[in-house]
Parts: structure tokens; sequence; C-alpha cells
């Protein structure tokens, strides 16, 4: 059940443990994990119509795999191998865009231009961090 109605009420709803990881500092990771709460938010609508039932199971996977690669390199430490983590979040970010545009016609244009500019950000920052990385 949603408890939040904002990203700020969201962020003050994460659990405890969560956001004493140092990685928690990370705005980005923190925008991923966003991001999959409101996938799974999302699917309960597209759920309603068969036509898009194939896609959500993408469209979960996808925005799932976000913050879980950033966590599995943020645990390998820094540098090249990290980057390579980052790296594959960014693509996964991508694929999940692309599956946004895909279950347009099943959600709200506002929710979708939403979602797509949360996207158009995360893979800014994972490009960004993942060259920074990998100059390490």
């Amino acid at each position: 059940m949603v408890e939040w109605k904002s990203y700020e009420e969201w962020l003050e709803r994460a659990p405890l443990s969560i956001r004493k990881d140092p990685l928690w500092e990370f705005e980005t990771y923190r925008w991923a994990l966003f991001l999959s709460d409101l996938a799974w938010l999302d699917s309960e609508k597209l759920l309603q119509d068969f036509r898009s039932k194939a896609y959500v199971w993408q469209l979960l996977d996808s925005a799932g795999s976000v913050p879980a690669n950033i966590e599995e390199g943020y645990g390998r430490g820094f540098g090249k191998d990290y980057a390579r983590f980052l790296r594959i979040a960014n693509g996964s970010a991508r694929e999940c865009r692309g599956w946004y545009y895909r279950c347009r016609h099943g959600l709200e244009p506002s929710v979708v231009e939403h979602r797509l500019s949360l996207l158009d950000k995360i893979i800014a920052n994972l490009t960004i961090t993942a060259n920074q990385q990998r100059n390490r």
C-alpha cells in the first residue's frame, strides 16, 4: 500500500537501514529506488489491460535492475569495476525508458512524462558518474 504522495515523502519513509547506508548519499541511487517503486505502482494500472501484461514484466525487471546494479557495483568498491556496474545500470535505465514509452497507451500522459523525465536524469547522472569512476 502506498504511504507517500511525493518524492520528498517517499524519502522520509524509506527504511532507516537503507537511509543509513553510505550509498544513500548518491542521489541517483535514491532516484533509481524511487523509480522502481513507481514502476511497481504503475504496473497495477497497466495490468488492467491484457495488451500490456507482457510489457509490465519487462518494465519491472528493467526498473528494478537500475538500483540493483548500482548496489552491486558500490559493494565492490570504486574505480573501473564500479563503473562497469554503473554502465549496466545505465543500460537498464535506457531499457526502462523504452518500456515506459511502449506502455504510454496504458498510463496518463503526465505519468509517462514524469517517468521519462526521471529516467533522463538517472541516465545523465549514471553516464557522468560511470565516466568519473572509469577514470579513477
